[in-house]
């Protein structure tokens, strides 16, 4: 096959792994095929931009814990901020989802935080309800349990059974 064709279904493979036309693994081994074993440069650029697109939601936690934790502004306010901080980290995992790019990292950033923003709040409203405490607890651990089953991942499956199990044991000692 002459080059300029090659060129033309390379491009082409590459236009269809980037719109999501075929699955991923398709698009691979196509790729593999017709590159004959050599990756195209597009590959090195995508995971270059892959680090820097995860530094943002990086940067949402220490604000939130800055915010929570070290300012004196009152409650409702700093729960108002809590609560746009976790919106901006739902929001950029729906992006980096929908873009097709690694959306683990802010799906993490934005489970922990409403983890803190939920016990905080239960906190300051029910210092003595320790009941209440434990079933916001076991509804973020189902909620973990929930997004590994819907997304196939480990690590929220994970976190689940030993938050699950953890709770279970501290009620009972």
């Amino acid at each position: 096959m002459d080059e300029n064709r090659k060129k033309i279904i390379i491009n082409e493979i590459l236009y269809w792994k980037q719109n999501k036309m075929l699955p991923e693994q398709y698009c691979d081994y196509l790729l593999a095929l017709y590159t004959e074993g050599n990756q195209p440069t597009e590959q090195g650029k995508s995971k270059a931009k892959l680090g820097k697109y995860n530094l943002l939601p990086l940067l949402l936690i220490p604000v939130f814990v800055f915010l929570l934790y070290f300012t004196e502004l009152s409650f409702d306010l700093q729960m108002g901020l809590s609560s746009i901080i976790l919106l901006c980290g739902v929001a950029l995992t729906v992006y980096f989802f929908k873009k097709g790019m690694a959306f683990q990292i802010s799906l993490v950033i934005s489970a922990l935080l409403l983890l803190l923003i939920s016990v905080e709040w239960i906190v300051h409203f029910f210092p003595e309800g320790i009941i209440i405490l434990y079933a916001v607890l076991i509804g973020n651990c189902l909620l973990w349990l929930l997004a590994g089953k819907k997304l196939k991942l480990m690590y929220f499956l994970l976190s689940g059974y030993v938050g699950m199990g953890l709770l279970v044991i501290s009620m009972f000692l």
